[in-house]
């Protein structure tokens, strides 16, 4: 006869061991829950803003934040595809014909800086001032070198408006080129050239390889920038995090979140202003 002992013993340990593995796979399950991916633009990453906002959030909710940084065309399209959980870009028109189309349900405008355009100090186009359609005429007519990031980001889309005001959106010039990269890269191609570039400003105080380039044209109202935030719909795609997402939503339009923001600075320098709610 097996001693009954024998019997139990084999019985209690693969009970354990059941206990044990649903226990691992709730906690796998709950950490999968506290974090969120982000799809944003280079310039809040590049400019290190996210750096010093997310341990914040972190600290408040638990929630950890992966962020894909691409240009905003690309990171909207990476939301409509469903492949993002929150949606933090710098194209209004764009933003709202996201939300238009049922890919959110609210765009909540979070933070501003501007754009400012560069370029070398002797500035031979004569293109410095505070218009920046003036300034584009005058590096169309003198077929400056030009550096566009060409990818459908924010900061080129609106570049391609000021074009457009211009009257020289198909006339930009023989020194005009798109290098289709983010904000650093194109900056570093007009450093090493010479050449003139749109820049959203947190990426310009933030980058060091600036050669000859300096600041032309700014102080337009034209050159405002504008930054949204949207939790991205799980009527759309319901496998996304909405919950865990509009829990970063509320905290960055929060006075907490608010305060972040403005208290990132480079050198003493606020790169960017919040105006959540305005």
């Amino acid at each position: 006869m097996i001693p009954l002992s024998l019997g139990v013993k084999p019985a209690r340990t693969f009970a354990r061991l059941a206990a044990g593995l649903a226990a691992a796979v709730l906690a796998a399950g709950s950490a999968a829950a506290q974090s969120i991916t982000m799809a944003s633009t280079t310039s809040t990453e590049q400019s290190g803003l996210f750096g010093h906002l997310l341990p914040e959030f972190k600290q408040a909710s638990g929630i950890d934040v992966k962020v894909v940084a691409v240009g905003t065309g690309q990171a909207i399209d990476m939301a409509r595809r469903g492949d993002a959980d929150v949606l933090f870009v710098h194209d209004q028109p764009a933003e709202e014909k996201f939300v238009a189309e049922g890919y959110a349900a609210r765009r909540h405008p979070v933070m501003y800086n501007d754009f400012i355009l560069v370029g070398p100090r002797g500035d031979s186009a004569g293109a410095k001032g505070r218009d920046i359609v003036a300034a584009l005429k005058k590096l169309s007519a003198a077929g400056a070198p030009f550096v566009s990031r060409g990818d459908k980001s924010g900061t080129h889309a609106a570049e391609l408006r000021y074009w457009k005001a211009a009257g020289v959106e198909n006339g930009k010039g023989g020194g005009y080129r798109e290098c289709g990269c983010g904000m650093g890269p194109a900056l570093n191609i007009a450093s090493s050239s010479n050449a003139y570039a749109l820049t959203d400003r947190a990426t310009w105080l933030s980058f060091k390889n600036r050669g000859e380039l300096a600041v032309l044209v700014e102080g337009d109202q034209r050159l405002f920038n504008q930054y949204g935030v949207m939790v991205v719909s799980p009527h759309k795609h319901p496998h996304v995090k909405a919950a865990e997402a509009q829990k970063f939503v509320d905290w960055v339009i929060s006075p907490a979140g608010q305060a972040s923001i403005a208290s990132y600075r480079i050198g003493g320098e606020q790169l960017f202003f919040p105006n959540a709610g305005k």
